[in-house]
């Protein structure tokens, strides 16, 4: 049973009923409904867009306007196309006009402020130029840095420095040859450890530990059943394996049983033979949405159709949990329902590459098949030991309690950030925990306005639009870090709010309850579940 709470159309998810047993806490994310008028406005001006950008291209075809897209020469016009020009239109035309928002160049470490380097674009985007000047100490808002470990000062800095001059900094080898480090060894074992697995295998790139471990373990005659917004690396893992692949809907239980259910009783499509493995591919924290997986009711299905769960704590490790193990430690689950635990080091723990957690035997089984393990080269040591440090702070295995002291500020942060930015009237998505705060723009034209109207005020910020977002969930995401100070975060909603007036963003028709409104209920909620 879900009992959803409306509050002029914003909708807040409760988990009650017989699901509630599931959850030791209240499950709240509210994704409010996108307004009518602005979906029809938003539609509207990507039609202008497109109308316009036809409009162009027919000026570039007929010399009118010059053409400053890579194009087939004459000579080869004959050939297979190169250059797909269709598949260029949106980046083109559409893109290219607010490109200023990306590839900004940064000049310092990007912990909770930054320096930027300014630039100047003379042909509307296509080549810019730097001007030489710093835009000093702007807030850092669109970062992953949420244990604030991003930093050039401190035992973590100190220790990659001297990890460093002892071994240097590349190891010019795979594991299997020269390139396995003690620190490497000395790494994983404590990764293990942390999760509460028995083995663990360590990676140089996060992307990869997606990508190239999942064809290992699954192939043709599995099943490989996704989230439809999982990441792209996910996506690509699952293609290389040549599973056959189903898509079910977002965090929705429903659809995933369905997908289950329909997978044991018809099988294979032609033979109906039974799937030699079905996996579940989902991640902690969703890191477009804000929404964190219902990880206690897919281990309850994962168990009830025998099927396997990859979990992708990309976002989640580090940032959730009382003591920053992810999403495992925040719903308090065992993480040996975990088949594969997958991670980033590249978030939480300020660092690079990523891990895979679970068994003896999966861990033994990945040394020698996994392409990531046995074809790239080992992780350089000043990151693994960076790694090591950041995760010894957490647990407070570094003799202090710093670690517990960034979770609890990072948990504070997120609360009052998400919780002013819905008194201010903006569409949040995702879940009241997350430290990915996604605010709703739409419209195209707000994108770029938006982006370049906040580093006016010393805020950077990422935004993002189709296609890493459905074409009218245009967004702005900001990522809320513990080394972030309340004066930082004040600073920071206060020039959000000024740019969402001067740009009408707050489109949220939600009336927000009083603490004791809230309170009350939550009491019921409490009271049906007992």
């Amino acid at each position: 049973i879900f009992f959803l709470i409306c509050h002029n159309h914003a909708w807040q998810l409760h988990i009650v009923g017989h699901n509630a047993v599931l959850y030791n806490k209240p499950f709240v994310e509210s994704f409010e409904e996108t307004p009518l008028l602005v979906a029809v406005l938003t539609y509207m001006g990507y039609g202008i867009l497109t109308l316009f950008g036809y409009l162009r291209d027919f000026l570039r075809h007929w010399k009118i306007e010059k053409c400053r897209v890579a194009s087939e020469r004459d000579e080869q016009k004959d050939f297979v196309p190169l250059y797909q020009d269709f598949e260029n239109f949106y980046t083109r035309n559409l893109y290219m006009r607010i490109r200023d928002n990306w590839n900004r160049p940064i000049c310092s470490v990007p912990g909770a402020k930054m320096d930027v380097v300014e630039r100047v674009t003379h042909d509307y985007n296509w080549t810019f130029e730097h001007t030489g000047t710093v835009l000093k100490n702007v807030i850092n808002m669109g970062s992953y840095n949420y244990l604030g470990f991003a930093e050039n000062t401190g035992p973590c800095a100190d220790s990659a420095a001297e990890a460093t001059v002892k071994y240097g900094v590349g190891v010019s080898g795979t594991r299997h040859e020269i390139g396995n480090l003690d620190k490497h060894e000395e790494l994983e074992k404590l990764v293990a450890r942390f999760l509460g697995v028995e083995s663990s295998m360590a990676f140089g790139m996060g992307f990869a530990t997606n990508s190239m471990n999942i064809p290992s373990l699954a192939g043709k005659g599995c099943l490989t059943l996704s989230d439809e917004l999982n990441h792209a690396s996910l996506v690509l893992g699952a293609r290389l394996s040549g599973s056959t692949i189903r898509v079910f809907k977002h965090n929705n239980m429903q659809s995933l049983e369905k997908l289950l259910r329909d997978a044991i009783v018809h099988g294979q499509p032609r033979t109906h033979r039974p799937w030699k493995k079905i996996v579940i591919l989902v991640e902690g924290i969703y890191s477009m949405e804000g929404s964190i997986v219902r990880l206690p009711e897919v281990i309850a299905l994962k168990k009830k159709y025998k099927a396997y769960l990859y979990l992708d704590e990309a976002h989640s490790i580090g940032a959730l949990g009382p003591r920053g193990r992810g999403v495992v430690d925040y719903f308090g689950v065992d993480p040996h329902d975990v088949d594969i635990m997958m991670g980033t080091f590249t978030k939480s723990f300020g660092a690079s590459g990523g891990y895979i957690g679970g068994k003896k035997e999966l861990i033994d089984y990945l040394r020698t098949h996994s392409h990531s393990a046995i074809y790239a080269t080992s992780m350089s040591p000043p990151v693994a030991q960076q790694i090591i440090t950041s995760m010894k702070c957490i647990m407070g295995e570094d003799g202090t309690t710093l670690g517990q002291e960034r979770l609890r500020q990072l948990s504070e942060n997120t609360t009052y950030f998400r919780r002013r930015l819905h008194e201010m009237g903006f569409i949040i998505y995702g879940n009241e925990n997350s430290p990915v705060v996604p605010l709703m723009l739409y419209m195209p034209a707000k994108i770029g306005a938006f982006g370049r109207e906040m580093l006016k005020r010393n805020i950077g910020i990422v935004v993002v639009g189709f296609p890493a977002t459905p074409i009218i969930e245009s967004r702005a995401r900001f990522c809320v870090s513990a080394a972030h100070t309340k004066d930082m975060l004040d600073t920071a909603l206060n020039a959000i709010s000024e740019v969402g007036d001067l740009l009408q963003l707050k489109y949220s028709r939600r009336t927000r309850l009083s603490d004791d409104e809230e309170a009350d209920h939550l009491s019921y909620l409490v009271s049906y579940e007992d």
